[in-house]
This record gives C-alpha cells, structure tokens and sequence, in this order.
C-alpha cells in the first residue's frame, strides 16, 4: 500500500493554488493603492512646484510620508492657494 502525503494530495495542491491567488490578489490592490497614494503626494508637490512656490525638504517629507489619502486630498487643494510651502499645514 502506497503512503499518500498531505502536501502531494490533490486537495493540499488546490489550497495552495488558492493561497497564491489570494496572495497575488491582495498584492495587486496594495500596490494599486499604493500606487494611488504616490500619485497624490507627488500632485501636492507638483502643484506648489509648477506655481513656483519652494518646498523645502522638510514639507516634501511630510508630504511623501502621509499616506492618508483625504489629508493628501485637502494638502492638494491648499496647494492651489498658497503662497508659502508651509500652509499646506495651516490649523495642524
């Protein structure tokens, strides 16, 4: 009588093809995510950039470290109207 492994049983192939599509799904949405929230900091950036407003080092890694994306949403917004890098923190 043949010993039959858990790990070579077809029903262990079928959780482990499972587990790696799952795997993959959520690493595709992380890094759609991820992807969303770099689009955002460097917008914020661009903005005051394009507008000729200097941002120091400081603002440019406050803003690459935020990684909510409704605060990015309202920085991106007092991009639009200052006139100093450093009021994108204003009431902070």
């Amino acid at each position: 009588m043949a010993i039959q492994y858990f790990w070579r049983h077809p029903l262990a192939e079928q959780v482990r093809e499972e587990g790696r599509e799952q795997g993959l799904q959520q690493g595709l949405e992380q890094g759609l995510e991820q992807g969303r929230l770099q689009k955002q900091q460097e917008m914020t950036l661009n903005v005051l950039e394009w507008r000729g407003i200097p941002v120091p080092d400081a603002v440019r890694e406050r803003v690459l470290a935020c990684t909510d994306p409704d605060q990015l949403e309202v920085w991106a917004q007092r991009a639009l109207h200052a006139t100093d890098a450093a009021q994108l923190f204003a009431d902070e």
